[in-house]
């Protein structure tokens, strides 16, 4: 399904690159709009998921990270450099702008900590699956029909001590209040950490629930 770009500026279409400065970073990220539409958007719920890691001064050295949904690779790639090893997911299609980003972005001395793979949420497959500290994702929860292959895919990836950052646009998204009031806490925790009223858009801390088996 084509994600529909909202109220999303006109002007992101026209730039094809951008600059952003999180947590003394300066990133430029490049949009390949001549291949993609959709994935090559920097949705505002990324940049505030950055601006939510900065303001907590957030240090992922040495910890295993993945990014779901990555597009452009925004919110991964600060993840790289805040000290993550990060591994960058999407569809097979989205992947070549991913890579541009990162090697923009990334020095080589660090490059080794991060990877790129395609991932399928209705067949999810990751060799380091539930070893991940963290799993990341931003304006990730729009399409109904694939809540269910999220939660899978999140009960894939995690573990009971791995920590779920997710960033969403609410208003904007039919279903995303469903999502996250009735069918995340079937299986997880989640509790609101950041939040912008006045763009709806909220932070999520999310963790497995123990099971009591």
């Amino acid at each position: 399904m084509e994600r529909s770009t909202g109220s999303a500026s006109n002007e992101v279409f026209k730039n094809q690159e951008r600059r952003y400065q999180f947590c003394g970073y300066e990133l430029k990220i490049t949009q390949d709009l001549k291949h993609l539409s959709i994935p090559a958007v920097i949705w505002e719920a990324g940049i505030v998921l950055c601006r939510y890691f900065e303001k907590k001064r957030m240090n992922f050295t040495g910890k295993k990270m993945i990014e779901l949904g990555s597009g452009t690779g925004l919110v991964g790639i600060l993840a790289i450099l805040l000290g993550g090893e990060v591994t960058l997911t999407d569809r097979p299609n989205v992947l070549n702008q991913i890579v541009y980003n990162i090697t923009s972005n990334i020095p080589a001395e660090i490059m080794a900590r991060t990877k790129v793979s395609a991932l399928l949420w209705s067949k999810p497959y990751d060799q380091n699956a539930s070893k991940y500290d963290y799993i990341l994702g931003s304006d990730i929860v729009y399409d109904p029909r694939e809540f269910q292959s999220l939660i899978k895919t999140l009960l894939y990836l995690s573990n009971p001590n791995t920590v779920i950052y997710f960033s969403s646009k609410i208003v904007e998204i039919p279903g995303a209040s469903e999502f996250y009031e009735k069918l995340l806490p079937k299986h997880f925790n989640s509790e609101i950490v950041h939040t912008l009223p006045h763009k709806r858009i909220n932070v999520y801390k999310i963790t497995r629930k123990i099971s009591s088996d």
